[in-house]
């Protein structure tokens, strides 16, 4: 190799290395956006009132407290809007972050449970609206769960079709929706 190739080499070393460096930066960024976006939501909910959280003896008033904050949380939050928590650059962290635990040595069991589990296709969900009653709640993988930005007690994560959802379960309302988030074939 001669001096001008080892040159050119070292400068291609350094270049790839301020790329990746900038990569993770932006992953780092995206993240501190979803917490704070999410962070957001909880304080809005929080602000709205509690659901019950000590034991009752009926249903229905658990049941009524609970439709009584989705209706304030839903009234808080008017405007909302798919993006609203996965806009970018949160939403191209979660397809990389998805891609790769499905590319990745967990692909095939997140692909087994996914198929074994009670899938949820056919409905199309909005962002701030009830979780329709009578329909599964498929559980997202836990080997999926474990590569993406843990969430406040009181959200989850669920699939739906090839949707990511995120849903507070205090209220049962959808927060947001990331569309197409999940891989359609196994890879070659």
């Amino acid at each position: 190799m001669t001096g001008a190739d080892r040159v050119r080499w070292c400068a291609a070393l350094v270049v790839v290395g301020a790329l990746s460096m900038a990569a993770q930066q932006a992953g780092q960024d995206a993240a501190q956006q979803f917490e704070n976006r999410v962070a957001d939501y909880v304080k809005l909910r929080d602000s709205q009132g509690k659901t019950q959280t000590r034991p009752t003896g009926s249903a229905a008033q658990v049941t009524e407290k609970r439709q009584d904050l989705a209706a304030k949380v839903r009234a808080a939050r008017a405007t909302a809007k798919e993006g609203d928590i996965f806009g970018p650059p949160v939403a191209q962290l979660f397809q990389q972050k998805i891609k790769e635990s499905f590319a990745g040595p967990q692909g095939p069991r997140i692909r087994t449970s996914l198929r074994h589990a009670e899938p949820v296709h056919g409905i199309k969900l909005a962002v701030n609206q009830s979780y329709p009653q009578g329909v599964p709640l498929q559980s997202t993988p836990a080997s999926l769960l474990l590569n993406l930005p843990a969430i406040s007690q009181g959200l989850q994560y669920r699939i739906v079709g090839r949707d990511l959802v995120l849903l507070d379960t205090n209220t049962n309302l959808v927060v947001d929706v990331l569309r197409d988030a999940i891989p359609t074939q196994d890879p070659q």
